[in-house]
This record gives C-alpha cells, sequence and structure tokens, in this order.
C-alpha cells in the first residue's frame, strides 16, 4: 500500500468517530479543541522566553533575566494547567463516549433478528465490535486532536528553525517518515491478527466462562473436567500469546532501527549549531532556541506521524464497530404503527399456515416444508414428534422471531409478516423449553412477562397462582423481593429445576390479555402430579383461547383438541387422541412405546 493510499485510509472512519463524540458531549468537545490550541501554542513561548533568558544573562541584564523566569514561570504553570484540564477532559468525554458507543450496540443488538444471534459469523463480528468499543473511538478523537495540537506547534517551531536552516526543516520531516511507515505496516498485521482470531477468543471466553460459573460448576467438578477445560485455556492462551509476542518484538525491533534515522539527524544539526555558536555566527541565546525548537519540532513531527499511525489502526478497528451498526436488521418491512393489531374486515378467525417452508441460514436442509394448516380460535392443538422434526421451529414462525422461507402465515385473516411485531407479541403468551432464569428478584422474573405490567402486585400474585408457584414463593424469605440466584447477592436463593420451570410458567400467564398461549415442554423438570395440576389449571385458564402445547408426554398431549404429527418438518398426521390411535400410524407407535415404559 502506498504512503498516499495509507493516509487516506487512516482517516476514513474519523469523520464519523468525530460524529460520535460531538453527539456525546458538545460542550466538551468545544473546551477540548480551546485547550488543545492553547496546549500548542503554549510550548512556543516557553521555548522563546528561554531564549531571552540567556541572552539576557550573557548580557548581564539582571533585571531583564529576573522578569523573563517570571514569565517563564508563569508560562509553565500555565501549560500545567492546560495538561490537568485536558486530562480531565478527556476522562469526562471517555466515559460518556464508552457508555454511548456500547449502548449503541446493544440497541442494535435489540433489532437483530433471531437467526443473526443463531449465526456463528455474526458473533464474530459483534465479538469484534464489542473487543474495544470504549476505548477506539476515543483514541480517533485523542489521536485526531494530538495531530492539531502538534501540527500547530511543528508550525511554529518549523518558523524558528528557518532562521537558522531550511534543510534542517527537512532533514527533520525526511528522517522520521521511515518509522512512522513501519508502525503503520505492523498496526494492520496486528488489527488483521486480532481479526482472524475472534472464532477462537470467543472460546477462550467460553472455556472461562465454563470453569468459572455456577451453571457449570457441578459437572465440571462431578466429572473432574477442570483439568481437561483449564489445559485448553491455558494452550489458546499462550497461542495468543505467542502470537501477540513474535508481532510485537519484530515491530519493536524496526521501529528502533529506524528511530536511529531521526536521532542522527538530531545530533547532526546540533552539532551544526555548536560549531556556528563557537565561530560566533550564531549567540548563545540563538543557539539555545534553535536546539529546543529543533528537538521540540522533531518530537512534534514524530508525534504526528504517531498519531497518524494510530490514527490507521483505530480507523480499522472502529470499522468493525461501523460495520455492526449498519448491519440489516430485517424489520425494515412496512408495518403497522404500533398499538392495537391490525383488524381488517377477516374472513376467518384463526392462525393458518399457508404452504410454509423454512431453511436455516446456510443450511439446504428444510426444517418446515409445505405446511398447509388451519388452528381455529379457541382450540388446542398439541404437537408431536421426535426432537428436531420442526416443532420448535413451528413457534417461532409463528411467533415472528423467524420469517418463512416461503409461504405465509396469517392470523385472523392478516399476514403477519405486515403487523407490529410488538402488538402480536402481545397476543401471545408463550414460554420456551429453554426459558430464561433471571438473576433478579421474583417479582421481575414474573413481570417481565409482561413487562408494563411487572410492579401491579395483585396481577404479578395471580400470575404466580395460575403458574403453581405459590407455594414456592411462599417459602421465600422476602417473597416476591428474594433475589433468584447468587450472582448478585450472598442472600440470593437458588431455586431446583421444578421451581424454576413454575416461575417461568408464571411468568407467561402475567400476559392476561393474550389470545394465544404456547407452551414449549413447559413441564419437563415437573414431576407427574405436579405437571397435571398444571395443565389442570392450563386447560381452565386456557378456555376461550387458542392453544399451542408441545410435549413428549401422552397424558398432557391426549387433552388438545387436536394433535399434529410432524416428522421430517412435515405433517404426517393430525386428529384427535382416539382418531390417531385408531389409525395405528405414527402417533399410535409413539404412544405404544411410552406406554410399554410403564408397563
Amino acid at each position: 500500500m502506498s504512503l498516499l493510499a495509507r493516509l487516506r485510509a487512516s482517516f476514513t472512519e474519523t469523520p464519523r468517530t468525530l460524529a460520535l463524540v460531538w453527539k456525546s458531549a458538545p460542550g466538551l468537545s468545544i473546551l477540548l479543541i480551546v485547550l488543545t490550541v492553547v496546549s500548542a501554542v503554549l510550548p512556543l513561548g516557553v521555548a522563546w522566553v528561554g531564549k531571552s533568558i540567556v541572552d539576557a544573562v550573557v548580557a548581564k541584564d539582571a533585571t531583564r533575566a529576573t522578569w523573563q523566569v517570571a514569565a517563564e514561570l508563569g508560562l509553565v504553570a500555565a501549560t500545567s494547567l492546560v495538561m490537568r484540564g485536558l486530562g480531565l477532559v478527556w476522562q469526562l468525554v471517555g466515559n460518556g463516549l464508552g457508555i454511548d458507543v456500547n449502548v449503541a450496540i446493544l440497541e442494535k443488538a435489540r433489532t437483530l433478528e433471531l437467526s443473526q444471534f443463531e449465526d456463528p459469523e455474526f458473533y464474530d463480528q459483534l465479538t469484534r465490535a464489542r473487543r474495544e468499543a470504549s476505548t477506539r473511538p476515543l483514541a480517533v478523537v485523542r489521536d485526531s486532536a494530538q495531530l492539531v495540537q502538534n501540527a500547530l506547534t511543528l508550525t511554529g517551531y518549523a518558523g524558528l528553525l528557518t532562521g537558522f536552516s531550511g534543510l534542517a526543516v527537512l532533514g527533520m520531516v525526511v528522517a522520521a517518515i521511515p518509522a512512522t511507515l513501519v508502525e503503520m505496516r505492523y498496526s494492520k498485521a496486528a488489527f488483521s491478527l486480532r481479526n482472524w482470531r475472534s472464532p477462537d477468543t470467543r472460546r477462550l471466553n467460553y472455556l472461562e466462562y465454563v470453569l468459572a460459573n455456577d451453571e457449570h460448576a457441578k459437572e465440571v467438578m462431578l466429572f473432574g473436567l477442570g483439568p481437561l477445560l483449564l489445559d485448553r485455556y491455558k494452550t489458546l492462551a499462550w497461542t495468543f500469546y505467542e502470537d501477540d509476542r513474535r508481532l510485537g518484538t519484530r515491530r519493536a525491533g524496526w521501529a528502533w532501527l529506524l528511530s536511529l534515522l531521526g536521532t542522527g539527524a538530531f545530533y547532526g544539526c546540533y552539532a551544526a549549531m555548536v560549531l556556528q555558536t563557537a565561530q560566533g555566527i550564531l549567540t548563545l541565546g540563538q543557539m539555545t532556541l534553535y536546539v529546543v525548537a529543533f528537538r521540540q519540532g522533531q518530537q512534534a513531527f514524530q508525534s504526528i506521524l504517531t498519531s497518524i499511525g494510530g490514527m490507521y489502526e483505530d480507523n480499522l478497528y472502529m470499522s468493525n464497530l461501523f460495520k455492526y451498526l449498519e448491519l440489516p436488521t430485517g424489520r425494515a418491512a412496512a408495518i403497522v404503527a404500533p398499538g392495537p393489531l391490525a383488524s381488517a374486515a377477516k374472513a376467518e378467525q384463526g392462525i393458518r399456515f399457508d404452504n410454509v417452508g423454512f431453511r436455516y441460514p446456510g443450511k439446504d436442509a428444510w426444517a418446515l416444508r409445505n405446511l398447509a394448516l388451519f388452528i381455529p380460535a379457541g382450540q388446542s392443538l398439541a404437537l408431536v414428534g421426535h426432537n428436531g422434526a420442526g416443532k420448535t421451529t413451528f413457534i417461532k414462525l409463528l411467533t415472528r422471531l423467524y420469517a418463512p422461507t416461503e409461504g405465509r402465515i396469517l392470523l385472523d385473516g392478516v399476514d403477519i409478516a405486515g403487523l407490529d411485531r410488538a402488538a402480536l407479541h402481545r397476543r401471545i403468551g408463550v414460554i420456551f423449553q429453554d426459558f430464561n432464569q433471571y438473576q433478579l428478584p421474583v417479582r421481575e422474573n414474573v413481570g417481565f412477562g409482561s413487562v408494563d405490567a411487572r410492579d401491579d402486585e395483585p396481577r404479578v400474585r395471580r400470575a404466580i397462582e395460575n403458574g403453581g408457584a405459590t407455594a414456592d414463593v411462599a417459602a421465600l424469605k422476602a417473597g416476591l423481593e428474594t433475589s433468584l440466584g447468587r450472582w448478585f447477592s450472598r442472600d440470593g436463593t437458588e431455586l431446583s429445576g421444578g421451581q424454576w420451570q413454575r416461575i417461568a410458567l408464571s411468568r407467561a400467564f402475567m400476559r392476561e390479555d393474550a389470545d394465544i398461549l404456547i407452551l414449549d415442554e413447559p413441564t419437563a423438570a415437573l414431576d407427574a402430579e405436579s405437571e397435571h395440576a398444571v395443565f389442570e389449571r392450563f386447560r381452565t385458564l386456557a378456555k376461550g383461547r387458542t392453544t399451542i402445547v408441545i410435549s413428549h408426554r401422552f397424558p398432557t398431549v391426549r387433552m388438545a383438541d387436536r394433535i399434529l404429527v410432524l416428522e421430517g418438518g412435515q405433517i404426517v398426521e393430525q386428529g384427535t387422541h382416539v382418531e390417531l390411535l385408531a389409525r395405528a400410524g405414527r402417533y399410535a407407535q409413539l404412544f405404544a412405546l411410552q406406554a410399554s415404559g410403564y408397563a
């Protein structure tokens, strides 16, 4: 890559990054500009006053020398104040900007599709965006400010040095370029290395999580997994170390060798200044001024090139952030305004799958295919089939967590693809088999089922009763305010699998206005008596509502008005429990297999 191309690359993402900073803190940004300009001018004043002090001493003018010392003291004090102020402003800008960028990343995550969260390549992008999101934007701004500051300082010193030699200025510039080019080259190599190993970075973080998290502690201890997983962690971590060591060693070696060019240029000019002073061509004060100007000017120019090199690296990392923020969300389709679900004239009341098919992104196999089905409003439907038959995918399509690859899904005669997603979700109460266990108080664990009503205690308690968790909550020391889990509190309470499941069921029952209830293996951790009690309550509460239940337990399935048997992503049978047994087909086989286990 040519020098010009690298210079362009150093500023590619800078305008958008500066816009982020301005949006985050406009007042502090103005103060930053003012302090940066002042900090660039003050060193020139110190250098000029230093020359005057030397000349006054040589002329034996005590009064002038005293005043010049006082002036230098004032300039140095002002410089110290400005630098302290800059440090404070940088801290405040950095803290605020870090929060704003991380909020932008999380806000973006809220708009993404479930399929994106299930894509490893997406997680690599998310890892790269989050990795240095709180530091790189500030680094771009800091390098930009230092670039401006050093450019102003350099201009002043170059003006002073032209009185000595224009060639000295040229030598100062040329000698610093090779080291900067090497820095830019290794910055790109470091960026490429870190991007390339993003999957391994996630793997390293995962191993750390498994080894140091209560969710995995029991199996790690009982199965003796600690040494195995720790060895894998150490192997991967030391591989990272070796990669970084090799790159860092080469980078430091070349940078040192090429920095000698700048050092040689300085001492060449220094010798010329000393010689001319000895010959009486320059005064002692002039020599002092030129030596300081050359040294400080060289440092300023080196800082400019270092800032450009830093910006080159920072812009590479900022491109990761902006690429993530520009990911398509899949939610830009025209929808009705938020609020009640669209209710145009409807030809039917219920849910219709109109020749629906679905393939997971990047997969050739169909998870569901040729699904043609109508579920009348108020009917209870049970889905049966082996793992991987497409039952949970069916639910995720209905709730618009996925969009069909082909066909469409209608609710009350309206294609759900054109409905407001939030309004659709308000009509659905659902609990998945992999429900969340929030490390939060009971009130919120249940109240999250209807966020707007989470502080409505009577409603929360009704949901707990309907979910069968009344006895569980009553046994807790702080009742609804009891923290579940011990991540954040020593007084937190750990629940059993069955207790967590009843809390999750209660969360689903918070949606009292939902006319569609979906339970995906909701009682897997419950004993037979508790399961029977839950479904008896569920049948009572579900009267007049459409219900869809996924279960492997046939005493539960047989309660449904209609049973759907899925196999290979297609409907192979449907009917009531009695009808399907009479057909002696796939359902009857599955029922007989389970019944034989109780014989």
